[in-house]
Order: structure tokens, then sequence, then C-alpha cells
């Protein structure tokens, strides 16, 4: 049976995949050596979270994510890897 979510949930949704999408961006300039897991580390934090219900978690976890990634791409800049 299909499950329906309300207009906060998809809009919640939505940001989860945007992050997702973005940390994989980043992860292209990653060397070629930590490429692959770095991309497995990024998908392991979203699939530990999948079924989470509780919206304020979920924006925790979005804003937890953003700052990690900025983290990351700064560091990727210092590295020289553009």
């Amino acid at each position: 049976m299909a499950r329906f979510m309300d207009l906060q949930a998809f809009i919640l949704r939505s940001r989860v995949l945007k992050l997702y999408r973005h940390a994989l961006r980043i992860s292209r300039r990653a060397p070629s050596h930590t490429r692959d897991e770095l991309r497995e580390t990024i998908r392991g934090e979203i699939e530990k979270n999948r079924f989470c219900d509780d919206k304020q978690k979920i924006k925790f976890f979005i804003s937890d994510g953003l700052q990690r990634l900025k983290g990351l791409d700064e560091m990727l800049d210092m590295t020289g890897h553009n």
C-alpha cells in the first residue's frame, strides 16, 4: 500500500535528496584512491537514517550533513583537488 507524505515531509525528502546529490558531486573531487570509500560512507549515512520519521531529527541530519560537506569541500580546496 502506498504511503502518502504531507507537504513538510515531501519538502524534507527533497532536501535530503539534494544534499545526497551535492555530496556525490563533491566526492568526485576526492583523490581517486579514496573516492569509492567516500561514496560508500555517504551512502551509508543516508541509508542509516532512511526510515527516520522524526522531522526534527531529519532537519538536524540535514544541517549536520551540510556542515560536514562544507568542511570536506574546504579540505579538498586546501589540498588542491578542484
